[in-house]
């Protein structure tokens, strides 16, 4: 078998010292090699979290990506983590915790991972919550960390990128940034409330917001278990009244 494999990788012009037995395949093989292994893998994505207020939307969007099967790479800055801890009661509060929502953490001042090369593939990015200093990075393309340069990556190599902006009122210069990073091909998400569903918490407000940017990543998968209540359909007045008299 040996002998045969050498054989191989002689008539294809390789090494045997130096390459795998894949390389050794006809280069027609090794592509439909590498195709079945790319389109058999789930889902990848970025998520980010920078300091502005909106914890709870990262916490609840980590937990719908990891039902969801989704291959989640966590990048958090330092005060992404301070406004975690304030806004959230123990034990969900932790940097330690909404790691391990995630399928690989990396350092917001390692600009040397993976996810700073576009090689490395991904389905798309999403920044939650996305502080004004982050935008300005990203519309700048100023990639002094991980989350800014991952983010010129997903724009440069024409992928998802979803920007869950927290901040209100806006001036010129956050609406200048805004515009100039949709020219670029991003998406500003701000996680405006859906009074139409008529929620009854917090909670209610959030998962909604999670459903759409789940929409808005353009996964392949629809969040079924909010498909009644959190989805506009129409008016039902007779519906709503019905609600109210239970």
């Amino acid at each position: 078998m040996r002998t045969l494999v050498r054989l191989l990788c002689r008539f294809n012009g390789h090494d045997l010292q130096t390459l795998s037995p894949a390389h050794c395949l006809p280069a027609q093989k090794r592509n439909q090699s590498s195709f079945a292994r790319l389109s058999g893998r789930r889902k990848r994505i970025v998520v980010a979290v920078t300091g502005a207020t909106g914890s709870p939307l990262a916490v609840a969007l980590l937990k719908r990506l990891q039902e969801l099967k989704v291959e989640t790479h966590l990048i958090m800055s330092k005060w992404g983590g301070v406004t975690l801890k304030y806004e959230l009661e123990a034990p969900s509060n932790t940097v330690l915790y909404l790691e391990s929502l995630a399928s690989v953490t990396h350092s917001s001042l390692d600009v040397s991972a993976s996810l700073s090369s576009g090689s490395f593939r991904t389905d798309g990015m999403i920044v939650v919550p996305c502080s004004m200093k982050t935008l300005a990075g990203i519309r700048m393309g100023y990639d002094n960390d991980l989350i800014v340069r991952a983010a010129s990556v997903t724009l440069k190599e024409r992928r998802r990128l979803v920007l869950v902006a927290r901040e209100t009122p806006l001036t010129s210069i956050y609406l200048e940034n805004m515009l100039e990073v949709t020219k670029a091909g991003a998406v500003v998400f701000p996680p405006v409330m859906a009074f139409y569903t008529r929620p009854s918490s917090i909670d209610d407000m959030v998962q909604q917001s999670v459903m759409r940017m789940i929409d808005l990543l353009d996964l392949g998968v629809i969040d079924g278990d909010m498909e009644d209540e959190a989805r506009w359909s129409g008016f039902d007045w007779a519906g709503k009244v019905k609600k109210q008299n239970i």
